[in-house]
């Protein structure tokens, strides 16, 4: 860096010490990495020597050890070793500037160390992609990678050298542009690691490192590499580096030079981009990481569990002491003039002490308020009591009984108002609620405080004016009806509107018994809010015991900063105080919020003797602390912690008696507590005896803590956790540990348990909820036998712990907190603990965590969301996230799941300001959570996915059909047609031998027979042509054609016409010609660049002669715009055909043979193959009579066609089949539709169609635009009644919930749901079922996704799981057979099999029309015979997966019929982890993870899964995607997504037939082409 030539001892004193300073603010996380960089830059720029200018204009600086393939650092410079490292960085630390609830020394150097573990396995995770203007360019200083490995060894370099590698060497150096720049250098821990490192030595400066290295790189990143492991590119040493390069073994052929500069395009022909190539490369350097638990090996056909089970682990520590003796605590003395009940007491000082203080309040500046005296608050808790019970409703109907549930909803900052009202209840005997004041309608937990409401049956609220004025009004002033609660009345608790009572009512104070006195809410683990009931002699021996254990005499006084409606704040600053008459002083949290010293400032100034506080506000004084010179606490005698049990307290009370024992704080006074909603006090310190030694601290091991197990740790104190007490039990109360799950067994002394206690001062149920009652506050501990140890019950309390020596209680947790990840404990506190470690310099909040675990594939995973700074840039975020998982994973041994950032302040908060926990999981479930920035690591943490499927060798013979290959499915898998029966009429076998004649036939036949109708937008027909209009029109074709175009019979011509009777005429003109047609689709005028160069590939491949086109079409080929993306001076000879000369040719050419060709099918498949096939005379004819016979067509029928008509099926029925049987084509352009949407089936009602032909396209356009406007529709008298087959023509798996929503929308217009079914063909027979008027309606069936990627078909019930219905690919046509066929070892299968589907029948296409012949592939394809079986007969491979099922239903023949039921094209499946995926199924579920998702798709690349979803909401959803779309592939289909891009609506291209170009999609990803939103990378 800067500093590289400075001699650091050498500088004035000044920069040396404005460099320790910056040191310093780095360390303490008061300044960047990169803002350090830059001052430190500017601080030695005057002392740096001149560097030569070479050097200065690199793009980059050659890289430091660090950074290169040598993961060890060089021997001149050795890093500072860590613990040196922390120690500096200790030394620095003024009085805890960051210090928090959660952070301790020990475990920031914890941290530290496990960072610097991962140091020497440093991997580059590739940062996720973001929709953004480019990283701007920054100066030199900044760009360079950091060095951490400068020469000079003195003191300020050192230190630096701490800093930095605290705070920066251990992270992942991986910032986008380092990736841009240059190819990043990463190694990984393992041998066989895969490095792209500089292809250059190191020793000279590299300004020619640019353009070699990454195209290389790209090389290297980009092959298809076999057996898709990464190339292993390693070098042995830094000098030899860049000599030894493996190539992968599909470019080994090539020279090393031309290999350096001609292989941009890999990938499949692909430019392939170095940035998202790098990325996922990085990606799976990390991937290729052992995982922690080993799978074992195995695989069990079709009833394999699912899910890989741990085996348990020997080293696992087990529990080993004696069974534990429950804990007895001092008993509870008995004092004279304790009062018979709390209301007994507040009258007797009210009465004899009245101008006693009872409590001071204090305004938003943190000065006195107002001071309420015993007198008033007697005298006014009197006046409401007799309000509550005179006052509201009448004599006869009062509104409250006695007994009833008052909701009391106040402020923090009134703490007057709550003590009047509180007590006001107690004396008119009713029953206090006390909740939280709704902000909103929507306030998050609202809903949860409505169920408390309701099941405490609460009907009644009291609250303050000031509040009432605060609550959300609906228009008319009203108080909104909140979301979930039940109709309340408000009633104000003002003193002025309260009346006085008459001089004979005095309330009824009787003795305090079993009934309820109040009820105090609490959240459970899933966000329900129940009320815990504590009867009126709990609530009175709790402040005996409280008094008793703290020692509490009248008239002392206590700083309360908790809240006083509930918890410690209720217990001793509202209830305890008053039995003892101390002066309590209310801190609330909006006072903390202003001034944090506010509660430091109360103790000196009133001399308090006890102050209540939890951590942070220990955190917030000390953090202010340096305003303060003059405070004093030696009047404390006891600083009560109320989260003292959260087990890191501990560094917070030390730091804090740290920074104020000079103040007078004693360490004595610190009592740490621990408390239960159920239980009340569970335990508290009692304050020790001045100078007494402290009690012991626990320093347990993580590892044992995570089996339950109490271990103290010895050998890595990286995993240590230390722990306090929280002191002795209370008095009079008994207390077990029992096992936190299953049946309540007493724990044994060195386990770790839940707490039980059993006390008279404890809640006694949770009110209206009897069933969740017993299992809480009647539990029974029993023995290792499993006997009950007595009578007595026990309430659970939720918190996790062990006795200690001493009977000290120690807790480690709560039960709430616990996370559950394959079959080990984790505490979420920790966790945050460990996260918060992590230095988050100016990442996130540091209170506003939230970690939670969600169920995903059978076991818990674990997500932490936190806040991120506005400020923070994207590196930053992510070196922070990359960092935290790094330290989990050292520190806890557990994988994280997920980790997303959301913007400041948009986390759901509890009312006090904490994050709400089940809400923020809520929202992350729903996708409602909109995270800034996300990073997902199921590779890391999914241990119990099943091994992966090993192929069995198939050594397949004849044998095999009688032992195993037939075995499951009873019998061979194949189907047949019926019988294409033979033509007697001699007039009839003319015509039928050849189309051309066919048409000559019909012209002079019945010269008036109308064939076909065109039909415009507004459903007009544009254009018929008759028998003899069509053939004139061919001879004009034919003439033009032997006079222009200079052909031989058998050339090729290229047809570009749009959907219309002129590609008709031209087709019959070519038949006449003696010349091959071919069918091309015109390019798109608005979208050139992208259609024309397909158009010029088949004209090329084609060797067309000639093109035949329109005049609007002739110009576009040859304008200035096509120019830019094809060569448009090369096009064969064009020759428009719209006004062309009347004549006749010659002669009619009529072919020697049938088996001549007659036209090239030329398709572009899905996989994004272009492949011509070629067809024959004989096979058009038998295809078109194969038609006629399933679809009975004849001469008077009329059928509509909107489909393509450029190849496949869907050109036979537009062009031939017409002109071969007869009956009238009604041609819709599916292009028509979207100007008007209705076109095709208003023709369809007009017309009164029995038989229309569509594609998935025109049936999708239809629901999605036509869905909602079928009421409308049927006014117009639209009927589709009429129809009797509506066929989609398709090469795909029928698209079922789409015919099924197609068939229920249109229902309503008398479409008849038995009328769609779906036609199957391929490139090879292109049309082999098709849905007749005959045969048994198409069957559905419902087979098990998990056998399927087995290739194995099982039956299972519909809605069963992991269910896939497929409907049947309409019916055989006649004169085709169809087996199912292993596609490896082309042996036949039986029927419960899945495999590929081969075809034989006489119009099978007779090859591919390729230009350089490869036989092998024609032969492969086309003329195939089986292994075994049936040697003799030739079939055609289609390359679709599918199966053949016997069904109940009968054909014509009365046989029953066999369904072939296609599953997917063989091309597109995905082979992953030995199994066989289907892309669709996974698109489907997908697609079904949330509302905004519009459409997916998905590929893999190096055996990673790349999902690509259309995202169809705003873009600040996009991050909400990832996690649902990895959790529902997950689950689903049990396979880790590698790689989650979110685009824009219409990125994921498609063909004309409406099916996904998923390889079109992966090229254009991997070019980087697709302009994503945002690409995350799973790691």
């Amino acid at each position: 860096m800067a500093d590289r030539g400075v001699d650091l001892s050498a500088l004035p004193k000044e920069v040396r010490d404005q460099l320790a300073e910056l040191d310093l603010e780095l360390s303490e996380g008061d300044i960047t990495q990169k803002g350090y960089e830059k001052k430190r830059a500017k601080l030695l720029a005057s002392y740096i020597p001149q560097l030569p200018k070479a050097d200065l204009s690199l793009p980059d600086v050659q890289p430091s050890p660090s950074h290169s393939a040598n993961p060890s650092p060089s021997p001149e410079a050795p890093g500072p070793s860590t613990s040196s490292a922390s120690r500096h960085h200790r030394a620095h630390r003024s009085g805890g500037a960051r210090d928090e609830r959660y952070r301790s020394d020990i475990h920031t150097e914890a941290v530290q160390a496990a960072l610097a573990k991962h140091r020497e396995e440093k991997m580059a995770l590739p940062m996720p992609t973001k929709r953004r203007s480019y990283f701007v360019q920054s100066p030199i200083d900044n760009c360079t990678p950091p060095d951490t490995s400068s020469a000079s060894e003195d003191e300020g370099s050192l230190r630096r050298k701490a800093a930095l590698s605290a705070v920066l060497a251990q992270t992942l150096q991986s910032p986008d542009y380092w990736i841009n720049r240059s190819v990043q250098s990463s190694s990984t821990s393992s041998s066989a690691s895969s490095t792209l490192s500089h292809g250059e030595p190191k020793t000279q400066p590299q300004p020619q490192l640019q353009p070699g290295a990454s195209v290389l790189a790209d090389v290297l990143a980009h092959m298809r590499i076999e057996n898709s492991v990464p190339p292993d590119v390693t070098s042995s040493t830094p000098q030899e580096r860049g000599s030894r390069v493996d190539l992968p073994p599909a470019i080994r052929g090539m020279s090393r030079g031309q290999s350096r500069s001609s292989m941009l395009d890999t990938a499949d022909g692909v430019p392939v981009s170095s940035r998202v190539s790098t990325k996922i490369q990085q990606l799976l350097n990390t991937l290729k990481r052992p995982k922690r638990p080993p799978l074992s090996e195995f695989f069990l056909d079709d009833s394999e569990e699912i899910v890989e089970v741990p085996r348990p682990d020997p080293n696992t520590p087990k529990p080993e002491g004696r069974q534990i003796v429950p804990v007895k605590g001092e008993p509870l003395g008995v004092v004279s003039n304790w009062p018979p009940a709390l209301q007994a007491a507040l009258a007797r000082w009210g009465a004899t002490q009245a101008k006693s203080p009872a409590l001071t309040a204090l305004d938003i500046t943190g000065k006195p308020l107002y001071t309420l005296t015993y007198g008033k608050l007697w005298s006014r808790s009197l006046k409401l009591a007799y309000t509550l019970l005179n006052k509201l409703g009448t004599k006869t109907e009062p509104v409250l009984q006695t007994g009833d549930r008052v909701a009391l909803v106040y402020p923090n900052s009134d703490p007057g108002m709550f003590w009047v009202a509180f007590y006001g209840c107690l004396l008119a005997e009713v029953i206090p609620v006390p909740i939280e004041v709704p902000l909103s309608r929507q306030d998050a937990g609202s809903q949860q405080i409505g169920f408390l409401l309701g099941s405490c049956g609460v009907s009644l609220a009291l609250t303050s004016e000031v509040c009432l004025k605060g609550l959300p009004k609906t228009q008319n002033g009203e108080i909104v009806q909140f979301k979930g609660w039940p109709r309340m009345k408000w009633v104000v608790t003002d003193t002025k509107y309260l009346t006085k009572p008459s001089k004979d009512w005095q309330p009824h104070i009787p003795t305090a018994n079993t009934d309820t006195a109040y009820i105090e809410y609490k959240a459970s683990k899933e966000g329900t809010v129940m009320g815990v009931a504590v009867s009126k002699i709990a609530m009175l021996t709790h402040c005996q015991a409280l008094t008793q254990a703290c020692n509490y005499c009248e008239g002392e006084t206590l700083v309360n900063v908790l809240d006083c409606k509930k918890d410690m704040g209720l217990w001793h600053g509202v209830l305890t105080s008053v039995m003892n008459r101390i002066h309590t002083i209310t801190v609330p949290y909006a006072v903390m919020k202003a001034c944090p010293m506010s509660w430091v400032q109360r103790v000196h100034i009133h001399k308090a003797r006890v102050a209540l506080v939890k951590c942070r506000d220990l955190h917030w004084a000390m953090m202010a602390h340096k305003d303060q010179k003059d405070i004093n606490l030696s009047s404390i005698r006891m600083l009560i912690v109320a989260d003292g049990a959260n087990p890191w307290s501990v560094s917070s009370c030390d730091a804090f008696l740290n920074v104020f024992q000079s103040h007078g704080l004693r360490p004595e006074v610190i009592c740490p507590c621990a408390t239960s909603p159920e239980a009340l006090t569970v335990a508290i310190r009692r304050p020790g005896a001045r100078g007494a030694p402290l009690p012991a601290r626990a320093i347990l091991s993580m590892g044992g803590l995570s089996h339950g197990v109490i271990r103290v740790n010895t050998e890595d104190k990286n995993s240590a956790l230390t722990v306090q007490d929280v002191g002795h039990i209370m008095p009079g109360a008994l207390m077990c540990i029992v096992k936190p799950d299953g049946p309540p067994q007493l724990c044994k002394t060195d386990e770790i348990g839940e707490i039980v206690i059993n006390s008279r001062a404890g809640g006694t149920m949770y009110y209206g909820l009897p069933g969740v009652t017993k299992n809480t506050f009647e539990v029974i501990p029993v023995n290792q036998a499993g006997a009950p140890i007595g009578e007595i019950p026990f309430a659970r309390t939720g918190l996790l712990g062990f006795v200690g020596p001493g009977s000290l209680v120690f807790v480690v947790g709560k039960i709430e907190g616990l996370l559950m990840v394959s079959g080990r404990r984790h505490n979420a506190d920790d966790l945050v603990a460990t996260a918060l470690a992590v230095e988050p310099v100016k990442t996130v909040y540091r209170g506003r965590i939230a970690v939670f675990s969600v169920t995903v594939f059978y076991d818990e995973r674990i997500v932490v969301v936190a806040e991120q700074r506005p400020d923070a840039s994207e590196e930053d975020s992510f070196q922070w996230m990359s960092r935290v998982l790094q330290a989990i994973d050292g520190i806890h041994q557990v994988g994280l799941y997920c980790l997303a950032l959301v913007p400041a302040n948009t986390l759901p908060k509890t009312p006090l300001g904490g994050i709400h926990i089940c809400e923020t999981k809520q929202s992350f479930l729903d996708g409602n959570l909109h995270p800034c920035n996300i990073l997902m690591c199921p590779h890391t943490c999914v241990t119990n996915m099943p091994k992966p499927r090993q192929k069995q060798p198939v050594d397949v013979g004849p044998a095999s059909m009688l032992v195993g290959n037939l075995v499951a499915g009873k019998r061979i898998a194949q189907a047949t047609g019926r019988e294409l029966g033979v033509v007697e009429d001699q007039d009839l076998i003319r015509k039928h031998q050849f189309l051309s004649e066919a048409l000559q036939w019909r012209a002079q036949t019945d010269p008036d027979h109308v064939l076909y109708i065109l039909l415009n937008s507004k459903g007009v027909p544009v254009c018929t042509a008759t028998c003899a209009q069509l053939h004139k029109r061919a001879e004009k074709i034919t003439a033009t054609l032997l006079e222009r175009g200079g052909l031989n019979t058998g050339d090729n011509v290229v047809l570009l016409y749009p959907p219309g009777i002129d590609l008709i005429a031209a087709f019959y003109g070519c038949l006449y010609a003696g010349v091959i047609p071919v069918t091309v689709r015109p390019p798109h005028p608005q979208n050139l660049a992208a259609t024309l160069p397909t158009v010029r590939m088949i004209i090329d491949v084609s060797k067309a002669a000639c093109i035949l086109t329109t005049q609007p079409l002739m110009r576009i080929l040859r304008s200035r715009e096509a120019a830019a993306s094809v060569n448009v001076k090369t096009w064969p000879t064009i020759i428009d055909t719209d006004d062309l000369p009347r004549k006749r040719p010659p002669q009619i050419y009529k072919p020697p043979t049938p088996e001549m060709l007659a036209y090239l099918d030329f398709s572009v498949s899905t996989t994004g193959m272009l492949t011509g096939v070629k067809m024959s005379h004989a096979a058009i004819s038998t295809l078109c009579r194969s038609i006629k016979l399933q679809c009975e067509l004849y001469s008077s029928r009329q059928i509509a066609i909107c489909l393509d008509p450029y190849c496949g099926l869907g050109f036979v029925l537009w062009c031939l089949s017409s002109v071969y049987s007869g009956h009238q084509s009604i041609l819709i352009p599916p292009l028509e539709l979207e100007t008007s949407l209705p076109l095709w089936l208003s023709t369809l009602s007009q017309y009164k169609i029995r038989d229309t032909f569509c594609s998935y396209s025109v049936m999708e356009l239809c629901t999605k635009g036509l869905g909602t406007q079928t009421e409308m529709l049927k006014a117009r008298g639209l009927n589709l009644s009429c129809v009797r087959s509506c066929v989609v023509v398709a090469e795909e798996r029928p698209r079922l919930a789409l015919s099924q929503s197609f068939s229920k929308l249109f229902k309503d217009l008398g479409l008849s749901p038995r009328a769609v079914s779906t036609a199957f063909g391929s490139r090879v027979n292109l049309a082999i079922g098709l849905q007749g008027t005959s045969g048994p309606d198409p069957s559905t069936v419902y087979v098990d996704m998990k056998s399927l990627r087995h290739d194995r078909v099982r039956l299972v019930e519909k809605g069963a799981p992991q269910s896939l219905p497929l409907m049947e690919s309409g019916t055989i046509l006649p004169g085709v057979r169809v087996i199912i066929v292993n596609p490896e070892t082309r042996g036949p299968l039986g029927d419960s099999h899945l495999g590929e589907i081969w075809v034989n029948s006489p119009h099978s296409a007779s090859g591919y029309y390729t230009i350089y012949g490869e036989e092998s592939l024609q032969a492969d394809h086309f003329n195939t015979k089986l292994s075994f079986g049936d040697p003799q007969t030739l079939w055609s491979r289609t390359g679709y997966l599918g199966f053949i099922k016997r069904t109940e239903l009968l054909d014509a023949s009365g046989d029953r019929h066999d369904a072939l039921f296609v599953v997917g094209s063989l091309d597109e499946t995905l082979e992953l982890r030995g199994l066989r995926y289907h892309p669709i199924d996974i698109e489907t579920s997908v697609s079904r993870a949330h509302r905004s998702i519009a459409e997916s798709a998905v590929f893999t690349w190096t055996n990673l899964l790349v999902v690509v979803a259309e995202l169809s909401g705003s873009e600040q959803e996009a991050l909400d995607l990832v996690p649902l779309v990895t959790n529902v592939v997950l689950e689903e289909h049990h396979l880790i997504v590698g790689v989650v891009v979110i685009v824009d609506p219409g990125v994921i291209p498609i063909n004309s037939r409406g099916e996904k170009q998923r390889m079109h999609l992966r090229d254009s990803f991997l070019a980087d082409q697709l302009d994503p939103i945002y690409v995350a990378y799973n790691m």
